[in-house]
């Protein structure tokens, strides 16, 4: 069994491109301002270990180094492409989604695209429209892609190194918010969190709460809240959006009868709606009240803090939601 230590959710990344980086001399990353550490210092001291060759310093270009990040990994390389905010990776989308997602397809299987993509995503100190926003349903919906969003130190490191074993393009999704805290992680070359396997945060008979990312914790939060009126709340941390477990949000639905969904971005189209109609299709008979959806509303993120705060999934408006759930 591996042994843990704590750190936080920037350290566990760190640690996690370090062993990869060690393991495997493929493994590199590129992107903007790589060498000081990166914007969120998700990179630091890393350059002076590996040299400038495996940590790479780009040009303000994100379609140029997407395009060059695919290049390099369908000719041999595992490439790790910082793309700063995830709001900027529009900017290589053709070079995600035309291109890296459909190689292996486009080449009947004779080539592939191992590249991991990484976006910090989500609210983050008042930082407006163009700063701030949570995408992950962009890329859910895209054949090829494999869409990952971390909650925990633990599944920081795990994740991202499952992300750059795996043979496919990845789309790493790390909340702002979550790089400070703190947690335990397992240490270890193999200590991955698997690929598509959710976990199940915090056990509960009532209600059924499905998240992931900075979400999560809102749900835990609201979860205690709850237990102190004695409804138990059972929270599930997808980790993995695509693909997506769903048998372990049909297994708790089965024990609980009812589910709130929580996530921070837009509510229309989100990826929340995916789990709710894959929930009616297959789970109808079991729901004892309708689902529920919480998220942000269809505007633009705001850049006064008063505003953006309006817009944010708190633990109480979760708990709202679930006593109307189990009153129903």
């Amino acid at each position: 069994m591996n042994s843990t230590c704590t750190m936080t959710y920037v350290e566990a990344a760190i640690a996690a491109l370090r062993e990869e980086m060690q393991r495997d001399a493929s493994v590199w990353a590129l992107g903007e301002d790589l060498g000081r550490g990166g914007v969120f210092g998700q990179y630091k001291g890393l350059q002076n270990e590996f040299g400038p060759a495996r940590i790479a310093d780009t040009p303000i270009s994100e379609a140029a180094i997407m395009g060059a990040a695919l290049g390099a990994a369908m000719t041999g390389t595992r490439p790790v492409v910082e793309m700063r905010f995830s709001d900027f990776a529009l900017c290589a989308v053709d070079e995600l989604v035309n291109q890296a997602a459909k190689a292996r397809y486009m080449f009947g299987g004779q080539a592939r695209a191992p590249l991991v993509v990484r976006e910090p995503v989500g609210m983050w100190g008042y930082l407006a429209a163009q700063h701030s926003q949570s995408l992950e349903s962009w890329y859910t919906h895209i054949p090829g892609l494999v869409v990952l969003a971390p909650a925990t130190a633990r599944d920081a490191k795990g994740l991202l190194k499952a992300a750059i074993r795996c043979d496919d393009p990845v789309v790493l999704l790390e909340h702002k918010n979550l790089w400070p805290m703190r947690g335990e992680v397992a240490n270890g070359m193999d200590a991955l969190t698997p690929i598509g396997k959710a976990d199940v945060a915090r056990s509960g008979k009532d209600i059924t709460l499905v998240s992931w990312s900075a979400m999560v914790h809102e749900c835990l939060a609201a979860a205690d809240i709850l237990a102190s009126e004695g409804i138990e709340a059972e929270v599930i941390d997808l980790r993995s959006l695509w693909p997506w477990d769903e048998e372990a949000v049909f297994a708790s639905l089965r024990k609980t009868g009812r589910l709130v969904i929580v996530q921070e971005a837009v509510t229309t189209s989100g990826f929340g709606a995916e789990i709710a109609a894959r929930v009616a299709e297959t789970c109808h008979s079991d729901l004892k009240s309708p689902i529920q959806r919480l998220g942000s509303p269809r505007v633009p993120i705001p850049y006064a803090p008063l505003l953006e705060n309006e817009l944010k999934v708190s633990p109480q408006m979760i708990t709202a939601a679930v006593k109307l759930s189990v009153r129903s």
